[in-house]
């Protein structure tokens, strides 16, 4: 049986950062406010950012908005800090109201001191932002892992810790498995988590890059990206299908279709019910786009 050797016991993580971490005995604290862990003013250039912020990116209008708010009303909930040698104070929470505090130009930030190890401030930061829900697919992935790496954690114990369900960290930890640049677009909103998760079955990195280049141009949506997905890994499934429409498809619809795409040179799928319907162009290449464009004589 696996034991640990954490002390004082813990409540269950996910409820806010005092389950993370017991406050001090009164006797280990240096200052009165401390022993009762009130906040007290600490000067902002005094603290320095945790080196385990697991946050990539801060929305710049969000962070402008805080400081405006701050600098009319201060800032309403305290930031939590350890100290550290020679005076000065090491960021565990709050590192939007530290950094917007700066920009409302205040010269100092109501901060609860909490003496801490490395591996309790550690856990306490990635906690804390894995519980927020501004953080984007591939942050949550990342800090996942690092509780799995640096505290060898399982899954299970990972989602007890930040109240997820077991499925939720394992869905996050199998983003990591996509390309560098998949993980960038993921990242930068140009993928959603929906779509990355049906990205992965193709388990292939540039069977994976190839479809996401798809997804992009195309703007296809989830449920579209699964479908594709499940073309590209099953195309004798898909080719029977294709063969089935054009069984059915009206002859004069498919002579129109053999038409426009002996025309465009591209791709063209027409689908007719009744007299209603749409027309489906394809096409491989930015070049092919622009063209269709310009034969179209629409702007871009």
């Amino acid at each position: 049986m696996q034991t640990t050797t954490e002390a004082p016991k813990r409540k269950a993580l996910g409820k806010g950062l005092e389950s993370l971490l017991p406050r001090v005995q009164a006797a280990a604290e240096p200052t009165p406010a401390a022993e009762a862990g009130k906040p007290r003013e600490i000067p902002v250039r005094d603290i320095d950012r945790s080196p385990w912020q697991t946050r990539s990116r801060f929305d710049e209008s969000q962070l402008a908005e805080l400081a405006a708010s701050i600098a009319a009303t201060g800032v309403v909930q305290p930031i939590v800090v350890r100290p550290l040698p020679g005076g000065r104070f090491q960021l565990i929470a709050g590192e939007r109201r530290w950094l917007a505090s700066q920009q409302a130009g205040k010269e100092t930030v109501p901060a609860i001191v909490r003496h801490a190890s490395d591996e309790q401030a550690m856990e306490m930061t990635i906690v804390e932002n894995l519980q927020r829900t501004d953080l984007n697919p591939m942050e949550q992935a990342r800090a996942y892992n690092r509780l799995s790496r640096e505290f060898q954690l399982t899954q299970e114990q990972m989602a007890k810790r930040t109240g997820k369900d077991r499925a939720s960290v394992a869905n996050f930890l199998r983003l990591l498995r996509l390309p560098a640049e998949i993980q960038g677009q993921v990242e930068a909103g140009d993928l959603t988590f929906g779509h990355a998760r049906a990205l992965l079955a193709l388990e292939d990195p540039g069977a994976i890059l190839k479809a996401a280049q798809k997804v992009v141009a195309l703007s296809l949506s989830v449920r579209q990206t699964e479908s594709h997905v499940q073309g590209i890994m099953n195309p004798e499934s898909k080719a029977v299908k294709s063969e089935q429409k054009e069984k059915t498809q009206d002859p004069n619809v498919r002579e129109v279709q053999t038409q426009l795409q002996q025309t465009l040179g591209m791709k063209v799928r027409i689908e007719d019910r009744k007299g209603r319907g749409r027309i489906i162009i394809e096409y491989a290449r930015l070049e092919e786009f622009d063209r269709l464009m310009e034969m179209l004589q629409v702007k871009t």
